[in-house]
């Protein structure tokens, strides 16, 4: 029984398949529905959807192929103010806004324009295009053809930026560095602004999508073959007229008409030179000589000075040793100073020849720059073109007539000049120092350090004590100016005597003890007992007894446990004998001293002893009392 659905069904097959079914049957004698038909899945609809996906399939073929973040090549279908349509071949057009078209104001529908694919579809089903991101794509394979052929470009300076300016080149922005505007240093840049010049690409950043330019690079390559043609006729000697380039403070740069060469600092004058600015400016035309010359390595070495003749040959032949001479100081060292003759002929004054003084110091103490002034000539070598001066000279060696105007004994007051660990050096006058030996400053104070006993600039009454004429030195003495006051402790402070003293220091192996007259004594640990038998203390005033005394070594020992060791032994009577011997031995000693002077002065000298004594012993007190 045949179904009448099944009827239906192969009616809407055939109308729809019809194409098909009679290009198969193109060469039956009857129209026969297809034997190896379905009949069952087309029923049931499975048959419908899978020619549905080939029909889709077939579609999808007949669109172009696109992909996103390309640029492909769209025509426009619709052009209005505010936006362009254009159609790639894809199953929708493109909206893109009107401004990035602006640069071309005569676009129609029909023409042919470069897009970019941002997204085939977004979520509104739309494709997304971009000109203006074309237009960079684009631009950006043109630089990098442009630095791999190293093609030469044209740019529209827009703008001056820190350290050169902004070029636009293929629609986007490259940097032109002020280093690679030209040959020559740019002192201008805003003269630039505005203008279209001819550039290469130097450099690309593809990370940072910077690009570097340079016009420099062109007139470089124009200058090449010039350059070799200059230096290939280049000869030492050869005098050329060139333009100051540049001024550093090493030299002067001069363009020789496409070629550089450098003037040192040291070629440009026979005279000093303390900047190039000074001889020469910017722009100058000037003739210089080449001095030498590297083809390899494109240096060229000029002079300015050598076209003038040497100083030294016009400085006046009568001039020899020992004439006086007037000039310029220029340079100063510690070692001396150069005085300038004539532009460029200086002679060197050392140290040693600006004072007498054995005592040197330092040049600059005596002379300075810019300061004129007269000298003696020293040595001089025309050949070698050295010459040395002198300015003490010019005054009298105060050495010749040392031995008449401060003979050995004579007393002076010199001016304290400067200190050593072993003296004082003190000025009689200019030229003439002498040496206070440490030893030499008192009779009775231990001096650690002369700056104990006097202050630099300070005046110090001194006596000749030697003169080494030959080797211009003199020894000096403060203390022989008073008596040996020893010579008088001698007689005071005899073995066994007995005195009060005040322990002023005490240390590990013993204490130092203020006697009478300013003078100190020792005693050793054992000796600064007392009778309770407990140590002695500091600022203890104790009686002391005298174990020993030397006159040379100016050293006193003393003991304060013998004066009452000897008093517990019985021997306070021989003390006492030994006092009365004592008293003898001072008889004596003090007729000796009449011949010196009267018994009145040494009791005066005695007293004096005592003040003095007296007044350090308050000071020491005194600088305890603050220290506490």
């Amino acid at each position: 029984m045949f179904n009448p659905l099944k009827k239906k069904l192969m009616e809407e097959f055939n109308s729809t398949n019809e194409p098909q079914v009679m290009a198969k049957t193109a060469n039956a004698e009857t129209n026969q529905p297809n034997a190896n038909f379905d009949w069952d899945a087309y029923e049931k609809g499975d048959d419908l959807v899978s020619n549905r996906k080939l029909d889709t399939e077939l579609y999808d073929k007949t669109l172009s192929q696109i992909h996103d973040q390309e640029v492909v090549e769209g025509t426009v279908v619709s052009v209005n103010k505010r936006e362009v349509v254009v159609n790639i071949g894809y199953k929708s057009d493109g909206v893109i806004p009107y401004a990035e078209f602006r640069y071309n104001p005569d676009l129609k529908v029909g023409d042919k324009v470069e897009v970019f694919i941002e997204n085939q579809e977004d979520k509104k089903g739309q494709l997304l295009l971009s000109h203006k991101l074309a237009k960079h794509a684009r631009a950006w394979e043109q630089v990098e053809a442009a630095l791999e052929s190293q093609e030469i470009i044209h740019g529209y300076i827009k703008c001056r930026t820190k350290g050169g300016m902004i070029v636009e080149i293929f629609g986007i922005e490259a940097f032109l560095p002020g280093s690679q505007i030209d040959v020559k240093p740019i002192r201008d840049y805003d003269v630039f602004v505005g203008k279209t010049m001819e550039f290469k690409v130097v450099k690309i950043n593809n990370e940072f999508k910077n690009v570097v330019v340079s016009h420099k690079a062109l007139i470089e390559e124009e200058l090449e073959e010039q350059r070799k043609e200059i230096i290939s006729r280049l000869e030492k000697g050869q005098v050329l007229e060139g333009v100051v380039k540049n001024v550093t403070s090493y030299g002067v740069f001069i363009d020789l008409g496409g070629v550089d060469g450098l003037i040192h600092i040291t070629d440009l004058s026979w005279g000093r030179v303390n900047h190039p600015d000074e001889i020469v400016k910017l722009d100058e035309k000037i003739n210089v000589v080449i001095l030498d010359f590297d083809e390899d390595k494109k240096r060229i070495a000029l002079g300015l000075k050598q076209l003038t003749p040497h100083p030294w040959d016009a400085l006046d032949p009568n001039l020899k040793v020992g004439d006086k001479v007037k000039g310029k100081v220029v340079v100063m060292a510690d070692y001396g100073a150069f005085l300038e003759i004539i532009p460029g002929v200086e002679g060197l004054i050392h140290v040693s020849e600006m004072s007498w003084s054995q005592h040197l110091r330092s040049a600059n103490d005596f002379l300075k720059v810019d300061d004129e002034l007269e000298a003696v000539i020293l040595t001089l070598d025309r050949e070698e073109r050295k010459m040395s001066l002198g300015i003490k000279q010019l005054k009298p060696d105060p050495w010749a007539t040392i031995d008449s105007k401060y003979a050995v004994g004579s007393k002076h007051t010199a001016k304290v000049r400067n200190f050593t660990n072993f003296g004082v050096f003190a000025e009689l006058e200019e030229g003439v120092d002498g040496l206070i030996h440490i030893s030499d400053l008192s009779w009775t104070k231990k001096i650690k350090h002369p700056s104990e006993f006097t202050q630099l600039g300070s005046e110090i009454d001194v006596i000749v004590l030697e003169i080494d004429k030959e080797n211009s030195r003199l020894s000096l003495g403060h203390k022989q100016l008073e008596e040996n006051p020893w010579d008088v402790f001698e007689t005071i402070f005899t073995e066994g005597s007995i005195h009060e003293g005040t322990i002023i220091e005490l240390f590990d192996k013993g204490a130092v003890i203020a006697l009478p007259y300013g003078i100190e004594g020792f005693a050793t640990p054992k000796h600064i007992v007392k009778e309770d038998g407990k140590q002695a203390k500091i600022d203890e005033k104790l009686p002391f007894k005298v174990i020993e005394f030397n006159k040379d070594a100016k050293r006193i020992i003393l003991s304060h446990s013998r004066v009452f060791e000897d008093e517990q032994s019985g021997k306070n009577v021989d003390n006492n004998d030994d006092q009365q011997v004592a008293e003898k031995k001072k008889k004596p000693v003090k007729k000796a001293k009449t011949t010196l002077g009267d018994i009145e002065a040494l009791s005066d000298l005695k007293d004096q002893m005592i003040s003095d004594a007296k007044e350090a012993l308050e000071a020491k007190e005194e600088a305890k009392k603050n220290k506490e």
